[in-house]
């Protein structure tokens, strides 16, 4: 559901697809068209933006539990982390202009832990985007390393971008592809 927001005082954005860091002003007027992943998705007169969900309350939401890593990461929680958790994590992690998250559109590749000397895991993660060209990839990447780092156990994450093997719709799941309307 589309609604119309003033802001309530600037706020930082990143302008969709490119990527570029942008200021949008107080008292300008935006539709939020997504809410993903704790993050929000905008229209203004000036194009689509992702706004934060640390800035929600400039567009007069709620900032979003799950934007913020619940465990602080690096936490003093020992052995092995558990899998499952490093998955569900990654679904909240959405590129902000498609309503379906990293892992049922297929971009997560490889994700490994491995224990450091002091017990806490160091995650490796090896993800692609939809295509080569989206300025949003650093975003979206990011965004999975706070996540990561968000998982109890997880003492530092590191999020590469490969282009190999080249993504493709037939590595979106069911789910992934129910939401899109693809099946």
């Amino acid at each position: 559901m589309e609604e119309q927001r003033t802001l309530t005082r600037e706020v930082n954005a990143t302008l969709i697809p490119q990527g570029t860091p942008m200021t949008l002003s107080e008292g300008e007027t935006v539709t939020i068209t997504h809410r993903l992943g704790g993050n929000f998705t905008v229209m203004t007169m000036n194009g689509m933006f992702r706004i934060a969900g640390k800035d929600a309350d400039a567009i007069g939401e709620e900032t979003a539990a799950q934007n913020t890593p619940a465990s602080g990461g690096g936490n003093t929680v020992t052995g092995p982390v558990e899998k499952d958790a490093l998955w569900n994590a990654l679904k909240t992690v959405f590129d902000p202009e498609i309503p379906v998250n990293i892992v049922d559109l297929g971009l997560v590749y490889t994700l490994e832990a491995s224990e450091n000397e002091a017990g806490a895991s160091q995650v490796h993660m090896e993800m692609t985007l939809t295509a080569p060209g989206c300025g949003m990839g650093p975003v979206i990447a990011e965004d999975a390393k706070t996540m990561l780092e968000g998982v109890p156990g997880v003492a530092e994450a590191k999020v590469e971008i490969v282009w190999e093997p080249p993504w493709s719709q037939d590595m979106i799941t069911e789910e992934g592809k129910m939401v899109l309307g693809l099946v």
